[in-house]
């Protein structure tokens, strides 16, 4: 559902930059076909900068850095979001075959963050399967439902991986908002089916740029929301390793990561969706996967 829709609007927008340089400006074609890709790049970099910006005025309890390196930093994690959002997820088919589920003790089940489809884990499936890991992922939709409704999909994926695998157990690596959903999960169906659960860059205790999102899962994920203060009460029953990127441009107050009871691990410096393609960021989830 997230790639199909995320192609119509990608070219609907490309649709609307043609149609206004050539009705508007006038623009031969060539220049309305480079105004159009400007204006697509364009878009995304303001997405980007918003999210940095937010990010800074309410302070990182992060290092400072220096400004060569932040800026390293703020295009790295452009390039990972033009990569996801503009060529990965709306041709996921092209890129992202079906799970190569083969018997396994202990298979990985991948969940995917807010607006996302499994798609984002094509690198890290890869990095992981090369260390020798079967690997599971699941589409979790509608993208901007209540997170409580996502529950019983990642139930049905958790029990189809097992069927598939022979395994008794899985264990769940949630990126972002797919940690809450492995957490509420956890709350609903207990750790039966669970052996662990890792989270990377979770906002277990809301983020404030939830405010400027679309759905219900957004208004769930507001520092305070009745869901969070809810699910604070619920221990997870697996042993749980909070993964926390203390310079993310997505989930802020960073700090908002750490989830009590759970191992706190601080990744590297890296955006909240580059992490998804760095190497450094897979070398940290094979450590805790082997502890």
């Amino acid at each position: 559902m997230v790639p199909i829709a995320l192609l119509i609007w990608l070219i609907l927008e490309i649709a609307i930059y043609l149609a206004v340089g050539r009705l508007i400006f006038h623009a031969d074609w060539g220049y309305a076909l480079g105004g159009a890709i400007g204006g697509l790049l364009g878009v995304r970099a303001g997405i980007n900068t918003i999210t940095w910006v937010f990010g800074l005025a309410l302070g990182s309890p992060a290092a400072r850095m220096s400004s060569g390196a932040m800026l390293k930093m703020m295009a790295i994690e452009y390039f990972a979001f033009l990569r996801t959002f503009v060529l990965t997820l709306p041709f996921e088919r092209l890129w992202m075959g079906a799970d190569r589920l083969r018997e396994s003790p202990r298979p990985i089940l991948l969940v995917h963050g807010y607006g996302c489809s499994r798609g984002v884990w094509r690198v890290m499936r890869k990095r992981l399967e090369a260390a020798g890991h079967v690997v599971a992922t699941v589409s979790l939709a509608p993208p901007y439902t209540s997170l409580g409704k996502l529950v019983p999909q990642l139930a049905e994926r958790i029990e189809a991986v097992c069927a598939a695998t022979g395994a008794r157990q899985v264990v769940l690596v949630g990126h972002s908002m797919g940690g809450l959903v492995c957490r509420s999960y956890l709350a609903r169906h207990g750790n039966e089916k669970v052996s662990r659960l890792l989270t990377l860059s979770t906002p277990h205790q809301g983020t404030a740029l939830a405010r400027l999102g679309l759905g219900q899962n957004s208004r769930e994920m507001e520092p305070g929301s009745l869901w969070l203060t809810d699910m604070a009460s619920e221990k997870t029953g697996v042993p749980t390793i909070s993964l926390r990127n203390p310079y993310d441009n997505y989930v802020m107050p960073q700090d908002n990561q750490k989830l009590p009871g759970a191992r706190d691990v601080e990744l590297p410096p890296t955006g909240h969706i580059a992490q998804l393609y760095d190497a450094r960021v897979a070398a940290a989830v094979l450590r805790h996967l082997d502890d």
